[in-house]
This record gives structure tokens, C-alpha cells and sequence, in this order.
């Protein structure tokens, strides 16, 4: 069973909830490409990295989500990475562009969706959840981005997907 990175809720509004995320870490790398092309670029290195590309030649459990963020013209692919692995016990990654990074324990609004990865869609619920969280009063940090929970040969109607947004505490 794969570990789904945790949360809490703590509140729900139309359209949306906001979670609590515990800090935690992130393997990521930064690639080219439209949208779907990126996300699958980015996939590739990271899964080299959990499956012992890495100094230690060490594997890690996949977990989910797979995220991925606009960065300029550019995506940032990321997974998250088990949780109780930090900083100092992850192994020293090796790949081409592949790091980790340290995410502080924060606020999120997730707006949970489902069907293929499409670009379209999930602009679409990253721009409803922007309008959501605006007209909710509460104040966003940085775009959106988005995270997949499922493997690509999971009907889409099953899929589960989010755009999430970061929170001022």
C-alpha cells in the first residue's frame, strides 16, 4: 500500500478545505515541456532516485501525491518522500537536476477533483479554487499546484486529483 503524505483538515467551505501539513520533505527536479510532457519528464528522474540512483544507492518508498508547480516557463516535479524520513536521513541524490527540499509545516486549500491530467482541467480547478479562497477571505501564498494521487492506468473517473494552494497561518 502506498503512504499517502499526511494532513489535517481543518476546515471545510465550499468547494474546498484547508489542511494542516506537518513539514516534510520533497524530492524534486525541474524540467521542460508542455504540462502532461513535463510531468512525465520530471517522473523519470525521481523514480531513478527512489530506486537507488542516489549516493547511498539506497531505495525509498513511493508515497503520494506526485506534485507538480509552474516555475516561470519550466515545472518543478515532486514526491514527497516517506514520512519519517527528513533532511539528514534521505539519501545524497545522484541524478541529473534532482534534489531535495524541506517544506515547512503550513496551510493548504485543496480542491479535489477527479478524471485524466489534462492541463485544462486542472487550470480550470486551480482557477475556481483561487476565486473560492479569495471570496473566503483568506490570503494565498505563491500559484497553484497540483498533485496526483494515482497511477496513469487508473480509470480517470477513479483518479483522485488537486490543485492546492498555500495559506498565510
Amino acid at each position: 500500500m502506498t503512504e499517502i503524505q499526511p494532513y489535517a483538515v481543518v476546515s471545510q467551505h465550499d468547494g474546498f478545505e484547508v489542511r494542516l501539513y506537518p513539514k516534510h520533505l520533497l524530492a524534486e527536479v525541474d524540467v521542460d515541456g508542455e504540462f502532461f510532457e513535463a510531468g512525465n519528464r520530471g517522473f523519470r528522474p525521481l523514480i531513478g532516485y527512489i530506486s537507488g540512483n542516489n549516493a547511498g544507492k539506497s531505495k525509498v518508498a513511493m508515497t503520494a501525491p506526485v506534485i507538480q508547480a509552474a516555475a516561470g516557463e519550466r515545472y518543478t516535479v515532486s514526491f514527497v518522500l516517506p514520512s519519517g524520513m527528513d533532511a539528514a536521513s534521505a539519501p545524497i541524490p545522484t541524478g541529473a537536476g534532482v534534489r531535495t527540499r524541506v517544506v515547512p509545516a503550513g496551510r493548504v486549500a485543496a480542491r479535489r477533483f477527479s478524471g485524466g491530467a489534462d492541463e485544462a482541467r486542472y487550470a480550470a480547478n486551480a482557477a475556481q479554487l483561487v476565486a473560492e479562497v479569495k471570496r473566503a477571505g483568506l490570503t494565498i501564498i505563491g500559484g497553484p499546484y497540483f498533485a496526483r494521487y494515482d497511477p496513469p492506468w487508473k480509470p480517470g473517473f477513479l483518479r483522485r486529483n488537486e490543485a492546492l494552494l498555500r495559506l498565510a497561518d
